[in-house]
């Protein structure tokens, strides 16, 4: 259902409002999945060109139309908002990212969680650890994507030292690469890039969406950027004893 421009940002009293900025993309689409499961009244922001990716969910959610980096839209949108889950995607050339989580920290209600999701490289503190193969793999990879103007991958880091400055609830999820497939379960975490326990670097896509939404109820991740890997994955069950679950 697209909401109507005059639709009311009041919430039912016996059920959570969820905003999923980005609801449109792969990842978007199972966050809503798993947000209904649990309850929730879905709200969510996309592309008007993408709208019509959400068909099958009915009128089971409502679709706000236009740029998640529009201030705006954003507004609009967390209006009444219990949680916002936000995909930052690096689209672009014109800090999609950073606007994007920006807006999400200025509209969002006072107290509301606010989880964004974006990729290892993105660097939390000293403790993580990168190899030089995987360093060199993200430079040439950005250097790339920039060059054609597709994708500036450094802006996620940008919009990851705005998230880490503020003194909103956050929480940033840092995804391994993902695939397709069944849900495994709850991913393992570790707080620092380069752990063993993310050695395997494969995490459901399903499951990192599944991730995000658990951690609406956990307080324990409150400005934690947590690296994820799959429960299953050689590495998780190879360092179980010392795997963080939620």
């Amino acid at each position: 259902m697209i909401a109507p421009e005059t639709s009311s940002s009041a919430v039912e009293p016996s059920r959570q409002r969820v905003c999923i900025v980005g609801i449109s993309g792969k990842l978007g689409q199972y966050l809503a999945a798993h947000a209904l499961e649990r309850g929730y009244e879905v709200v969510g922001v996309c592309r008007p060109q993408s709208v019509a990716k959400l068909e099958h969910f009915g009128d089971r959610i409502t679709v706000i139309p236009g740029d998640t980096s529009d201030r705006t839209v954003i507004e609009r949108a967390v209006a009444g908002c219990a949680a916002v889950l936000t995909v930052l995607a690096p689209w672009g050339v014109r800090e999609y990212s950073s606007r994007t989580a920006q807006a999400v920290m200025d509209f969002a209600p006072t107290g509301a969680r606010l989880i964004f999701s974006c990729g290892w490289h993105v660097r939390a503190s000293a403790a993580d650890h990168y190899s030089r193969r995987f360093l060199a793999t993200v430079a040439v990879a950005s250097w790339l994507a920039k060059a054609v103007r597709a994708v500036d991958i450094a802006d996620q880091t940008r919009a990851a030292e705005r998230i880490f400055a503020s003194d909103t609830r956050w929480t940033l999820v840092r995804g391994s690469d993902l695939e397709e497939g069944e849900s495994e379960g709850l991913p393992v975490w570790s707080s620092a890039v380069g752990s063993p326990i993310l050695e395997s670097n494969l995490t459901r896509r399903t499951d990192f969406a599944l991730f995000m939404v658990e951690a609406i109820t956990n307080d324990a991740l409150i400005h934690q950027a947590p690296a994820i890997v799959g429960c299953r994955s050689e590495s998780a069950v190879a360092h179980a004893s010392s795997a963080r679950a939620l």
